[in-house]
């Protein structure tokens, strides 16, 4: 953060030398600093006069979505906050042109719902039908999001991510007939978004998540979820 204070100071110290030449260095780099700052915003600028800063955001959201492939009837819904934090000044040409983000999420509510499943146990006697499936209550966090935000626009500004989570529910998940699963499961994901700034330092956040569900083999069996499709709708706040 000092360096980049540093380097501000330097280009509107020389751009305030070349304007106005009988004013002292320090104050003209200073008053030159919030007349940039203030007139980008008047001009709808919001991304790059945030972003310069390396901003901290917060976040509430919730996500909705449905399986894909041979998991087209599970369905999920769960709400949870996000922290993060810019990292990096922009890098890349054109419309790559971004700031790496790393942030997390916590997600006390999280839903799956999925079909009803009924089986005969046969390990007991007399064998009895067991039904499975149904809703699965339980939370999630997502410790590892490694998010790039492209900062070419004045008002959007767009990201892609990668992240890893994890899942716990109140019983084994998902279902999987008599073999069982687990109550723990992971979620590596892939997604992209965009940020929509209604105004200065505040944006409405719309996102599509690509999801993968896996015990990675500690239950009694990993049958997993190969992929779903999950849509968030947040609102973010910038500082």
């Amino acid at each position: 953060m000092k360096k980049q204070i540093v380097v501000f100071g330097v280009v509107f110290l020389a751009l305030a030398k070349a304007s106005y030449s009988q004013t002292s260095s320090s104050s003209i780099s200073q008053g030159t600093f919030h007349s940039s700052s203030a007139q980008a915003a008047a001009n709808g600028d919001f991304v790059h006069t945030l972003m310069q800063h390396d901003p901290w955001d917060r976040a509430v959201f919730m996500d909705g979505g449905f399986g894909t492939s041979g998991e087209t009837s599970d369905h999920f819904l769960n709400a949870g906050v996000r922290l993060g934090k810019v990292l990096t000044d922009p890098a890349l040409p054109g419309v790559l042109r971004g700031q790496f983000e790393y942030a997390i999420e916590l997600i006390p509510y999280w839903q799956a719902f999925t079909p009803k499943q009924t089986y005969t146990l046969t390990t007991v006697n007399p064998p009895r039908l067991v039904t499975t499936g149904g809703t699965y209550p339980g939370l999630s966090m997502t410790p590892i999001i490694l998010r790039w935000n492209l900062v070419r626009w004045k008002r959007v500004m767009p990201w892609v991510q990668g992240a890893g989570g994890l899942i716990w529910t109140n019983h084994k998940f998902p279902p999987n007939g008599s073999r069982g699963t687990s109550v723990w499961n992971f979620e590596p994901q892939f997604g992209l978004g965009i940020h929509y700034f209604v105004k200065p330092g505040q944006a409405i956040t719309f996102a599509a998540n690509a999801v993968h569900i896996s015990n990675a083999s500690l239950g009694d069996a990993n049958p997993g979820i190969n992929a779903t499709v999950q849509f968030q709708l947040g609102y973010t706040w910038w500082k």
